[in-house]
Protein backbone atom coordinates (compact mmCIF):
# COMPACT_ATOMS: atom_id res chain seq x y z
CA UNK A 1 0.00 0.00 0.00
CA UNK A 2 1.40 3.59 -0.81
CA UNK A 3 2.37 5.95 1.72
CA UNK A 4 -1.60 7.52 1.31
CA UNK A 5 -2.92 4.31 2.19
CA UNK A 6 -4.80 3.67 -1.46
CA UNK A 7 -3.95 0.68 -3.65
CA UNK A 8 -3.99 1.07 -7.34
CA UNK A 9 -6.16 -0.64 -9.45
CA UNK A 10 -3.44 -3.62 -9.77
CA UNK A 11 -2.76 -4.08 -6.19
CA UNK A 12 -6.66 -4.10 -5.49
CA UNK A 13 -7.12 -6.68 -8.09
CA UNK A 14 -4.12 -8.67 -7.02
CA UNK A 15 -5.62 -8.41 -3.29
CA UNK A 16 -9.15 -9.75 -4.37
CA UNK A 17 -7.62 -12.48 -6.95
CA UNK A 18 -9.36 -11.17 -9.84
CA UNK A 19 -8.04 -9.38 -13.06
CA UNK A 20 -7.60 -5.42 -13.61
CA UNK A 21 -9.84 -5.75 -16.26
CA UNK A 22 -12.32 -6.86 -13.30
CA UNK A 23 -12.00 -4.09 -10.99
CA UNK A 24 -12.22 -1.66 -14.39
CA UNK A 25 -15.65 -3.19 -15.58
CA UNK A 26 -17.33 -2.62 -11.89
CA UNK A 27 -15.53 0.73 -11.48
CA UNK A 28 -16.67 1.46 -15.21
CA UNK A 29 -20.44 0.83 -13.96
CA UNK A 30 -19.97 2.90 -10.73
CA UNK A 31 -20.28 -0.03 -8.48
CA UNK A 32 -16.79 0.19 -7.00
CA UNK A 33 -16.13 3.99 -6.40
CA UNK A 34 -11.95 4.98 -6.27
CA UNK A 35 -11.16 7.18 -3.89
CA UNK A 36 -9.08 8.99 -5.58
CA UNK A 37 -6.53 9.66 -8.54
CA UNK A 38 -2.92 9.60 -8.64
CA UNK A 39 -1.18 12.57 -9.83
CA UNK A 40 -1.29 10.75 -13.22
CA UNK A 41 -4.99 10.17 -13.45
CA UNK A 42 -4.82 6.41 -12.34
CA UNK A 43 -7.81 5.03 -9.79
CA UNK A 44 -6.67 4.73 -6.37
CA UNK A 45 -9.04 2.40 -4.17
CA UNK A 46 -8.79 2.56 -0.44
CA UNK A 47 -9.29 -0.78 1.86
CA UNK A 48 -12.95 -0.82 1.65
CA UNK A 49 -13.25 -1.36 -1.59
CA UNK A 50 -11.72 -5.24 -1.17
CA UNK A 51 -14.61 -5.87 0.84
CA UNK A 52 -16.68 -3.94 -1.10
CA UNK A 53 -15.06 -6.05 -4.56
CA UNK A 54 -15.79 -9.15 -2.28
CA UNK A 55 -19.49 -8.51 -1.87
CA UNK A 56 -19.62 -7.76 -5.55
CA UNK A 57 -18.24 -11.06 -6.63
CA UNK A 58 -20.36 -13.42 -4.34
CA UNK A 59 -23.58 -11.80 -5.59
CA UNK A 60 -22.01 -12.25 -9.14
CA UNK A 61 -21.48 -16.02 -8.20
CA UNK A 62 -25.20 -16.25 -7.14
CA UNK A 63 -26.03 -14.81 -10.40
CA UNK A 64 -27.38 -11.95 -9.64
CA UNK A 65 -27.19 -9.23 -12.89
CA UNK A 66 -24.84 -5.77 -12.20
CA UNK A 67 -28.06 -4.07 -12.38
CA UNK A 68 -29.30 -5.91 -9.30
CA UNK A 69 -26.18 -5.87 -7.69
CA UNK A 70 -26.29 -2.02 -8.11
CA UNK A 71 -29.07 -1.83 -6.36
CA UNK A 72 -28.15 -3.95 -3.18
CA UNK A 73 -24.75 -2.02 -2.68
CA UNK A 74 -26.95 1.60 -3.25
CA UNK A 75 -29.54 0.75 -0.34
CA UNK A 76 -27.32 1.99 2.41
CA UNK A 77 -28.37 0.99 5.58
CA UNK A 78 -31.68 -1.01 4.17
CA UNK A 79 -28.85 -3.20 2.47
CA UNK A 80 -30.84 -6.46 4.12
CA UNK A 81 -34.19 -5.83 3.07
CA UNK A 82 -33.06 -4.71 -0.44
CA UNK A 83 -30.73 -8.00 -0.21
CA UNK A 84 -33.59 -10.05 0.55
CA UNK A 85 -35.75 -8.81 -1.84
CA UNK A 86 -33.31 -9.40 -4.47
CA UNK A 87 -32.50 -12.91 -3.47
CA UNK A 88 -36.75 -13.68 -3.33
CA UNK A 89 -36.59 -12.07 -7.22
CA UNK A 90 -34.06 -14.25 -8.10
CA UNK A 91 -35.34 -17.26 -6.84
CA UNK A 92 -38.40 -16.70 -8.28
CA UNK A 93 -37.12 -16.43 -11.54
CA UNK A 94 -34.69 -19.28 -11.16
CA UNK A 95 -37.99 -21.31 -10.72
CA UNK A 96 -39.88 -20.16 -13.41
CA UNK A 97 -36.87 -21.27 -15.48
CA UNK A 98 -36.32 -24.62 -13.81
CA UNK A 99 -40.17 -25.30 -14.71
CA UNK A 100 -39.51 -23.85 -17.93
CA UNK A 101 -37.09 -26.63 -18.23
CA UNK A 102 -39.03 -29.74 -17.13
CA UNK A 103 -41.88 -28.92 -19.67
CA UNK A 104 -38.96 -28.97 -22.28
CA UNK A 105 -38.09 -32.13 -21.18
CA UNK A 106 -41.45 -33.73 -20.83
CA UNK A 107 -42.18 -32.24 -24.37
CA UNK A 108 -39.12 -33.90 -26.00
CA UNK A 109 -39.86 -37.46 -24.72
CA UNK A 110 -43.15 -36.83 -26.08
CA UNK A 111 -42.23 -36.25 -29.42
CA UNK A 112 -39.70 -39.07 -28.77
CA UNK A 113 -41.74 -41.71 -27.28
CA UNK A 114 -44.64 -41.53 -30.04
CA UNK A 115 -44.71 -43.55 -32.74
CA UNK A 116 -43.58 -41.45 -36.21
CA UNK A 117 -46.71 -40.70 -37.52
CA UNK A 118 -47.80 -39.04 -35.03
CA UNK A 119 -45.10 -36.60 -34.25
CA UNK A 120 -46.15 -33.73 -37.04
CA UNK A 121 -49.33 -33.47 -35.10
CA UNK A 122 -47.99 -33.66 -31.52
CA UNK A 123 -45.03 -30.93 -32.91
CA UNK A 124 -47.84 -28.48 -33.85
CA UNK A 125 -50.00 -28.48 -30.66
CA UNK A 126 -46.91 -28.44 -28.44
CA UNK A 127 -45.70 -25.64 -31.10
CA UNK A 128 -48.77 -23.22 -29.90
CA UNK A 129 -47.42 -23.41 -26.56
CA UNK A 130 -45.41 -20.88 -24.34
CA UNK A 131 -42.20 -22.43 -22.71
CA UNK A 132 -43.87 -23.03 -19.32
CA UNK A 133 -47.40 -22.76 -20.25
CA UNK A 134 -49.94 -20.01 -18.97
CA UNK A 135 -53.68 -20.28 -18.72
CA UNK A 136 -54.56 -17.10 -20.13
CA UNK A 137 -55.94 -18.71 -22.61
CA UNK A 138 -58.50 -20.84 -20.86
CA UNK A 139 -59.32 -17.96 -18.71
CA UNK A 140 -60.31 -16.57 -21.72
CA UNK A 141 -62.38 -19.43 -22.71
CA UNK A 142 -64.44 -19.45 -19.70
CA UNK A 143 -65.10 -15.70 -19.74
CA UNK A 144 -66.70 -16.42 -23.41
CA UNK A 145 -68.74 -19.54 -22.56
CA UNK A 146 -69.77 -17.78 -19.01
CA UNK A 147 -72.73 -14.75 -19.15
CA UNK A 148 -72.14 -11.65 -20.13
CA UNK A 149 -73.80 -10.11 -17.22
CA UNK A 150 -72.68 -13.05 -14.76
CA UNK A 151 -71.55 -10.85 -11.51
CA UNK A 152 -67.66 -10.59 -11.41
CA UNK A 153 -68.00 -12.23 -8.09
CA UNK A 154 -69.03 -15.08 -9.42
CA UNK A 155 -67.01 -15.19 -12.83
CA UNK A 156 -63.87 -15.14 -10.14
CA UNK A 157 -65.13 -17.60 -8.34
CA UNK A 158 -65.95 -19.68 -11.48
CA UNK A 159 -62.36 -19.28 -12.70
CA UNK A 160 -60.46 -20.19 -9.40
CA UNK A 161 -61.85 -23.86 -9.83
CA UNK A 162 -62.50 -24.40 -14.19
CA UNK A 163 -59.47 -22.75 -15.30
CA UNK A 164 -56.67 -26.15 -15.22
CA UNK A 165 -53.46 -25.17 -13.96
CA UNK A 166 -50.54 -26.91 -15.59
CA UNK A 167 -48.40 -28.39 -13.79
CA UNK A 168 -44.89 -27.47 -12.82
CA UNK A 169 -43.06 -31.05 -13.32
CA UNK A 170 -45.31 -32.68 -16.21
CA UNK A 171 -45.16 -36.25 -17.61
CA UNK A 172 -45.24 -36.37 -21.12
CA UNK A 173 -48.67 -36.99 -20.98
CA UNK A 174 -49.49 -34.25 -18.76
CA UNK A 175 -47.81 -32.12 -21.91
CA UNK A 176 -49.87 -33.78 -24.52
CA UNK A 177 -53.16 -32.83 -22.28
CA UNK A 178 -52.46 -29.56 -21.86
CA UNK A 179 -51.76 -28.70 -25.40
CA UNK A 180 -54.48 -30.24 -26.54
CA UNK A 181 -56.37 -28.56 -23.88
CA UNK A 182 -54.75 -25.24 -25.38
CA UNK A 183 -56.01 -26.23 -28.92
CA UNK A 184 -59.65 -27.26 -27.76
CA UNK A 185 -60.02 -23.62 -26.15
CA UNK A 186 -58.63 -21.11 -28.77
CA UNK A 187 -60.19 -23.40 -31.36
CA UNK A 188 -63.72 -21.74 -33.00
CA UNK A 189 -66.15 -23.17 -30.73
CA UNK A 190 -69.43 -25.12 -32.75
CA UNK A 191 -72.42 -24.46 -31.77
CA UNK A 192 -74.08 -25.29 -28.44
CA UNK A 193 -72.33 -27.41 -26.07
CA UNK A 194 -70.11 -25.19 -24.40
CA UNK A 195 -71.85 -24.45 -21.15
CA UNK A 196 -75.54 -24.85 -19.15
CA UNK A 197 -78.85 -25.04 -22.11
CA UNK A 198 -80.29 -21.71 -21.98
CA UNK A 199 -84.34 -21.13 -22.43
CA UNK A 200 -85.74 -20.10 -25.24
CA UNK A 201 -85.61 -16.99 -26.49
CA UNK A 202 -87.85 -14.56 -24.81
CA UNK A 203 -88.33 -16.89 -21.58
CA UNK A 204 -87.20 -15.16 -18.34
CA UNK A 205 -83.34 -15.89 -17.28
CA UNK A 206 -81.42 -15.35 -14.70
CA UNK A 207 -78.09 -16.66 -14.96
CA UNK A 208 -76.76 -15.50 -11.55
CA UNK A 209 -79.24 -17.67 -9.57
CA UNK A 210 -78.05 -20.50 -11.52
CA UNK A 211 -74.63 -20.15 -10.93
CA UNK A 212 -75.08 -19.35 -7.50
CA UNK A 213 -77.10 -22.26 -7.26
CA UNK A 214 -74.59 -24.62 -9.37
CA UNK A 215 -71.71 -23.80 -6.79
CA UNK A 216 -73.87 -25.59 -3.97
CA UNK A 217 -75.25 -28.61 -5.82
CA UNK A 218 -71.21 -29.32 -6.87
CA UNK A 219 -70.30 -28.95 -3.31
CA UNK A 220 -72.74 -31.53 -2.65
CA UNK A 221 -71.81 -33.52 -5.56
CA UNK A 222 -67.89 -33.71 -4.42
CA UNK A 223 -68.90 -35.10 -0.89
CA UNK A 224 -70.83 -37.93 -2.35
CA UNK A 225 -67.89 -38.58 -5.15
CA UNK A 226 -66.01 -38.49 -2.33
CA UNK A 227 -67.46 -40.81 -0.07
CA UNK A 228 -67.40 -43.27 -3.04
CA UNK A 229 -71.52 -43.19 -3.96
CA UNK A 230 -72.79 -43.93 -7.46
CA UNK A 231 -74.92 -41.20 -9.19
CA UNK A 232 -78.41 -41.38 -7.48
CA UNK A 233 -81.01 -39.04 -6.80
CA UNK A 234 -80.84 -37.27 -3.44
CA UNK A 235 -79.84 -33.59 -2.28
CA UNK A 236 -77.14 -33.01 -4.44
CA UNK A 237 -79.63 -33.36 -7.48
CA UNK A 238 -82.37 -31.34 -6.27
CA UNK A 239 -80.13 -28.58 -5.46
CA UNK A 240 -78.87 -29.23 -9.21
CA UNK A 241 -82.27 -29.46 -10.64
CA UNK A 242 -83.19 -26.60 -8.29
CA UNK A 243 -80.94 -24.58 -9.61
CA UNK A 244 -81.63 -24.29 -13.46
CA UNK A 245 -85.32 -24.03 -12.20
CA UNK A 246 -85.33 -20.88 -10.54
CA UNK A 247 -82.80 -19.40 -12.94
CA UNK A 248 -85.37 -20.07 -15.49
CA UNK A 249 -88.23 -19.08 -13.08
CA UNK A 250 -90.34 -22.85 -13.40
CA UNK A 251 -90.87 -25.27 -11.18
CA UNK A 252 -89.30 -28.39 -10.90
CA UNK A 253 -91.00 -30.93 -12.22
CA UNK A 254 -90.58 -34.62 -14.11
CA UNK A 255 -90.90 -33.10 -17.33
CA UNK A 256 -88.46 -30.46 -16.67
CA UNK A 257 -86.28 -32.87 -15.66
CA UNK A 258 -86.16 -34.75 -18.61
CA UNK A 259 -85.98 -31.67 -20.37
CA UNK A 260 -82.69 -30.77 -18.93
CA UNK A 261 -81.33 -34.14 -19.32
CA UNK A 262 -81.46 -34.25 -22.43
CA UNK A 263 -80.07 -30.78 -23.15
CA UNK A 264 -76.89 -31.21 -21.03
CA UNK A 265 -76.36 -34.40 -22.91
CA UNK A 266 -75.08 -33.15 -26.10
CA UNK A 267 -72.43 -30.88 -23.71
CA UNK A 268 -69.51 -32.51 -26.24
CA UNK A 269 -67.23 -29.59 -26.00
CA UNK A 270 -67.16 -29.38 -21.75
CA UNK A 271 -66.95 -32.98 -21.57
CA UNK A 272 -64.20 -33.08 -23.56
CA UNK A 273 -62.72 -30.21 -21.33
CA UNK A 274 -63.21 -31.24 -18.13
CA UNK A 275 -61.79 -34.97 -19.60
CA UNK A 276 -58.19 -33.13 -20.53
CA UNK A 277 -58.26 -31.40 -17.06
CA UNK A 278 -58.39 -33.97 -15.01
CA UNK A 279 -54.83 -35.47 -16.52
CA UNK A 280 -53.51 -32.33 -15.10
CA UNK A 281 -55.72 -32.29 -11.44
CA UNK A 282 -55.03 -33.54 -8.56
CA UNK A 283 -56.71 -36.42 -7.35
CA UNK A 284 -59.31 -34.46 -5.42
CA UNK A 285 -62.55 -34.21 -7.85
CA UNK A 286 -63.04 -31.44 -9.88
CA UNK A 287 -65.71 -29.31 -10.80
CA UNK A 288 -66.31 -31.19 -14.08
CA UNK A 289 -66.78 -34.66 -12.00
CA UNK A 290 -69.32 -32.61 -10.18
CA UNK A 291 -71.35 -32.03 -12.93
CA UNK A 292 -70.82 -35.04 -14.50
CA UNK A 293 -71.59 -36.73 -11.13
CA UNK A 294 -74.94 -35.04 -11.40
CA UNK A 295 -75.56 -35.28 -15.09
CA UNK A 296 -75.64 -39.11 -14.90
CA UNK A 297 -77.75 -38.99 -11.96
CA UNK A 298 -80.25 -36.82 -13.47
CA UNK A 299 -80.63 -39.40 -16.59
CA UNK A 300 -80.67 -41.96 -14.19
CA UNK A 301 -84.02 -44.19 -14.33
CA UNK A 302 -86.20 -42.61 -11.32
CA UNK A 303 -84.33 -39.31 -10.92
Amino acid sequence: MSPDGLWSIGELAEHAGVTVKTVRFYSDRGLLPDAGRSTGGHRRYGPEALDRLRLIRSLRTLDLPVPEVGRVLGAGDALDGELSDVIARRLDDIGSQLTALRWRESALRLVQECPPEQRADRLRLIGSLATPPNTTALARFWRRVLPVRLPARLVDSILDVAVAVPPDDPTPAQVLAFARLHALVTAPCPPGGNGPPLPPPGAPYRPAVLYDGLHEAYALAVAELTAGRTPAAGEALDCFVAAHAAARSVRDTPEFRHGLAEQLAVETVMDRYWELAAELADPEPTMGDAHAWLRTALAAPGH
